[in-house]
């Protein structure tokens, strides 16, 4: 059995760190993958997601070749359509134009590697519902700045959860990272907390 401190997290979010530590599971190391994000033409929200995921594991694995490495990407999607991690206040109002009054998907795709090739990735997807927002709601959450740089221009676990409506699957994969999944990933490759 790998000991649980030959874990690398390939990820520069402090959300997916704080929810590796809610389930027990601090990594020895945080190594972000830099990467292009950009999607591929007429690439669907739910393979961007998963191929992202893979690519940052991969990117990283070689630099800690005696651990597993842990990768993820969120991607908010509404149907098609990709949203951008909002870096300006325009993005963030547009995202959450769209968001109004209706249901989205956000994809998490999980990508872990390993010594002697291991490779396991999946896809988690959680459907959300947002409440029809009015301009009021928009300006006081565009205020707030808890938008920024967040996939879809929100964050579920701050003052935006009071404009969600309904979720159908796993809350923490809206976060960053499906626990119950990567849970599942490390104690079958036998890595404990």
């Amino acid at each position: 059995m790998a000991a649980v401190n030959s874990l690398i997290l390939a990820s520069a979010s402090p959300r997916r760190l704080d929810l590796l530590r809610q389930i027990g599971i601090t990594p020895t190391a945080v190594d972000p993958a830099d990467l292009d994000e950009t999607p591929h033409p007429r690439e669907l929200p739910p393979r961007h997601a998963l191929r992202l995921a893979e690519e940052k594991a991969a990117a990283v694995a070689p630099r800690h070749p005696d651990s597993f490495v842990l990768a993820a990407d969120t991607v908010v999607a509404v149907g098609r359509r990709i949203l951008p991690k909002a870096e300006d206040e325009a993005t963030a109002r547009a995202c959450l134009a769209l968001l109004s009054g209706r249901s989205h998907r956000v994809h998490g795709g999980i990508a872990l590697a390993g010594p002697d090739g291991l490779r396991r990735s999946r896809l988690v997807t959680t459907r959300v519902t947002v409440k029809r927002l009015t301009e009021t709601d928009i300006a006081t959450y565009l205020a707030s700045g808890e938008w920024h740089g967040k996939a879809g221009g929100y964050a579920i676990q701050g003052l935006f959860a009071r404009h969600v409506t309904a979720i159908s699957g796993s809350y923490s994969n809206i976060v960053g990272l499906s626990l119950s999944d990567i849970g599942a990933m490390l104690d079958g490759i036998g890595l404990r907390a």
